[in-house]
């Protein structure tokens, strides 16, 4: 203990040593220990790239130990001379220190990427949606992670090893690539070139795909809610394919009379701000929708002060009423039947995707068996019609 003590001790006298020196050269940027690691601090340029410097602290992902400290000052000596030359860049430092901490306990790797993924100026722009995405898509799979690792240092192996552990085809899986995928860029790990493939899932599935509600299943099924609140939230998932939260965080101001029903999702929500039209239009009229346009407060009455609750935890409050009620229908399920009835009619795949607030490469895996079999089936009526002509 006291060997212990004595190091930790010689340890902060060498750094403030190195500081020292680094002052009488003139140089602004200092060394510092942060828990069991050691980072720099200075005038650095802003991260979002805007002019100008500000006080700020750049991890170095190295060990505070005395060889920690040597390669410490290396790495502070080499970002003044970059700072001197005009040519410091953010992302080559993070990639680097991110390199050194995968090296290391998997929950400083993590830690790191934490970081990393507020930092990014466009999820600087959505704070709440950012922290949903982050509580809902990358931290239970990072969790896992960590607790399959079990302290071993982070690898494409154990990348995989984690991937394997969620059932093949499931969601899950999918999400769990997307999430380990992004800390292994963040970390410089190369993944297996058959990641993808390996990572299967998204979407629906045959066993999922036959259970979707008919129109006329979906508006027998908002009989069975008894509160109007509840009735109106279900009428906009089921005309709009909002997501859950969404219901909640949308100007409704187009359901008045003479409006032209388009619903604006606000940019607070997961996937930021986009427009979405009614299908079924009459569908706006049967569930009494256009009471909304000059009285939001009619919808369900629960907190969404995102300074007070997250977009998550809107949208687990919505799932949870439908349990109650002991609807056949989840909120998802209205979400999908939207998406299928627009394949349908014929609207372009990427309207519809940009309507749901997802990629278009997300909407065709999703949806892969209801886009297939309508191109196939106007390829079939095109030919048919030439055939006849």
């Amino acid at each position: 203990m006291v060997g212990t003590e004595e190091g930790a001790m010689n340890q902060r006298i060498e750094l403030e040593e190195i500081n020292a020196q680094l002052m009488a050269e003139g140089i602004r940027l200092r060394l510092e220990q942060r828990g069991q690691r050691l980072g720099l601090r200075g005038s650095l340029p802003n991260r979002d790239g805007s002019m100008g410097l500000a006080m700020q602290r750049l991890s170095l992902g190295l060990p505070a130990d005395q060889a920690g400290l040597r390669a410490a000052e290396q790495r502070l000596r080499l970002v003044q001379l970059q700072l001197e030359r005009g040519n410091f860049q953010w992302s080559e430092w993070t990639r680097q220190s991110a390199r050194t901490l995968a090296s290391t306990a998997p929950d400083a790797a993590i830690e790191s990427f934490e970081h990393s993924f507020f930092s990014d100026p466009k999820r600087r722009r959505s704070p709440s949606g950012s922290r949903t995405t982050w509580a809902g898509a990358y931290l239970p799979y990072l969790r896992r992670l960590q607790w399959i690792a079990d302290g071993v240092p982070i690898d494409a192996q154990l990348l995989q090893k984690t991937l394997a552990s969620y059932v093949d085809g499931s969601r899950s899986r999918q999400q769990c690539a997307t999430a380990l995928a992004a800390l292994a860029k963040h970390l410089d790990i190369e993944l297996p070139e058959n990641w993808r493939s390996e990572a299967g899932g998204y979407g629906l599935h045959m066993a999922r795909f036959r259970q979707l509600p008919t129109d006329h299943q979906i508006l027998e099924t908002v009989l069975q809610i008894p509160n109007p609140r509840w009735r109106l939230a279900y009428g906009l998932m089921a005309s709009y394919g909002l997501r859950n939260h969404e219901v909640f965080y949308c100007d409704l101001s187009s359901l008045v009379s003479g409006g032209d029903r388009v619903l604006r999702v606000l940019p607070t929500t997961k996937t930021g701000e986009h427009q979405v039209w009614p299908f079924q239009p009459d569908w706006v009229e049967r569930f009494g929708l256009l009471q909304l346009g000059n009285t939001p407060e009619a919808l369900p009455r629960i907190c969404t002060d995102l300074r007070h609750t997250t977009l998550q935890q809107v949208g687990r409050r919505v799932s949870e009423q439908f349990r109650r009620y002991e609807l056949p229908i989840t909120p998802y399920d209205l979400r999908h039947a939207w998406a299928v009835r627009t394949i349908h009619i014929g609207l372009p795949d990427t309207v519809a995707a940009r309507m749901m607030g997802h990629s278009v490469s997300i909407h065709t895996r999703t949806y892969h068996h209801w886009i297939t079999r309508r191109d196939q089936q106007q390829a079939v009526d095109a030919a048919l019609a030439r055939q006849r002509a």
